[in-house]
């Protein structure tokens, strides 16, 4: 089975479907302790470094060129350069729901067509399994941690269906303290422990906004695909996901809010207007290269949640 890189979010569901196994290069990055020598956003200056000198190996490569991500178009030619087959893909702007589909077919074309549609309804089945996850770790019966670890291992799947199932099956319920009730907007920390700190802080995050995107999208062909990934926020206008995260902020009845930029990213220009639109305690947070949680974001997060016990 060819092993297909993924630089954001691209339905993994295709993929498997075409007979290949998706692999998400951001989710090796945060227990990498890599530091790239020539960089603007670590996570892909890291994976495209990676991927040059081998470090990473994969088959071919797409690049999500158009959508959530900016700085990838750049990195994602650099790697192509180096000699992976590698295919562009793009999300609508505006929604156009017949050029999303027009790009899901080509990339279909790309991974040599779907051979196994079967697979279609098994992916949507662990997609509601991931989402009844979510509920119980807002219901305060799954730790924030465990929850995000398989929540962001959505994208890809793990490559692995069967694999990736047992992982599911395999977590346990217990009582979490919930008295901070916490969204994490915006990408995710690349630092691998953020969420352990949080919640040894007292903060405990019932909501983390991109991984929530990899679970809530799908389809068992094509078409159903376009009219669902058209939904993904981080590719949409700015007024759309707002309007989105105050619903969701809402059904979670969350007490307040963290912010997560990551250096030289362009999500940082929105910061300013989150903190207008989202009526919620605000905790902007900036981070660069990954590891474990600095010492002075542990100091802002324990500040945070001292001014959430005032309140």
């Amino acid at each position: 089975m060819n092993k297909i890189g993924i630089t954001a979010l691209v339905p993994p569901e295709l993929i498997f479907a075409c007979g290949a196994a998706p692999f998400d290069v951001n989710n090796v990055i945060p227990a990498s302790r890599k530091y790239p020598g020539n960089k603007l956003c670590a996570w892909t200056a890291i994976w495209k470094e990676m991927l040059i000198k081998k470090e990473i190996t994969v088959d071919s490569l797409i690049v999500v060129a158009g959508g959530d991500c900016h700085n990838a178009l750049v990195d994602g030619q650099k790697a192509a350069m180096s000699g992976i087959p590698t295919h562009f893909f793009f999300y609508p702007f505006d929604g156009d729901l017949e050029y999303l589909e027009s790009q899901l077919h080509r990339l279909s074309g790309f991974l040599g067509g779907i051979r196994s549609p079967e697979v279609l309804k098994k992916i949507q089945e662990l997609k509601k399994q991931g989402q009844m996850l979510d509920k119980k770790r807002c219901r305060g019966k799954l730790s924030s941690a465990e929850a995000f670890r398989i929540l962001i291992s959505f994208s890809d799947l793990t490559g692995d269906l069967a694999g990736f199932s047992r992982a599911i099956s395999a977590l346990e319920e217990k009582d979490i303290d919930v008295r901070n009730r916490v969204a994490l907007i915006g990408v995710p920390p690349i630092y691998h422990d953020f969420h352990e700190v949080a919640q040894t802080l007292g903060l405990h995050i019932v909501f983390d906004e991109l991984p929530y995107e990899f679970i809530r999208h799908g389809g068992c062909d094509i078409k159903e695909m376009a009219r669902d990934y058209c939904g993904y926020t981080f590719a949409m206008p700015l007024e759309s996901r707002i309007d989105f995260l105050k619903k969701e902020l809402r059904k979670r009845k969350v007490d307040a809010v963290i912010h997560y930029t990551q250096f030289a990213c362009h999500h940082m220009l929105e910061d300013e207007v989150l903190r207008e639109k989202l009526d919620y305690p605000l905790l902007t947070i900036q981070g660069d290269l990954p590891g474990n949680t600095p010492q002075q974001i542990k100091l802002r997060l324990e500040a945070f949640r001292e001014m959430l016990d005032r309140l």
